[in-house]
C-alpha cells in the first residue's frame, strides 16, 4: 500500500533553515506529482509546494522565495528546503501526491519556529 514517511522537522529560531524529507513507496513515484502540505493548530491543511511529474514547481505565496521543493526519483524521495523561517511557518508538515491520496497521509513532521 502507499506509504509516506516524513522526517527532518524540529525547533529552529526565526531566520533559520530546515530540510524536510519524505520517503514514498507503494506507487509509481516518478510519474506522480508530489507536494508538501502543512497544518497549523486550528487551521486547515494547505498545499505549500508542488513538484509535478513534468518537472515544474510551484509554491504558495507565503513561502515563495524561501522554500524549495526537490525530488530524487531514484530514491522515491521528495525534499523541502526551508530558509528564512518565520514563526508563522510553525506547523506539522506532510507530503502527499497532488492531488492527494486520501488514505496515504503519513504522521507528518513538526516544524516549530520560535526564539
Amino acid at each position: 500500500q502507499v506509504q509516506l514517511v516524513e522526517s527532518g522537522g524540529g525547533l529552529v529560531q526565526p531566520g533559520g533553515s530546515l530540510r524536510l524529507s519524505c520517503a514514498a513507496s507503494g506507487f509509481i513515484f516518478a510519474i506522480s506529482s508530489v507536494g508538501w502540505y502543512r497544518q497549523a493548530p486550528g487551521k486547515q491543511r494547505d498545499l505549500v509546494a508542488v513538484f509535478t511529474s513534468g518537472g515544474s514547481t510551484d509554491y504558495a505565496d507565503s513561502v515563495k522565495g524561501r522554500f524549495t521543493i526537490s525530488r530524487d526519483n531514484a530514491k522515491n524521495t521528495v525534499y523541502l528546503q526551508m530558509n528564512s523561517l518565520k514563526p508563522e511557518d510553525t506547523a506539522v508538515y506532510y507530503c502527499n501526491t497532488v492531488p492527494v491520496r486520501i488514505g496515504a497521509w503519513g504522521q507528518g513532521t513538526q516544524v516549530t519556529v520560535s526564539s
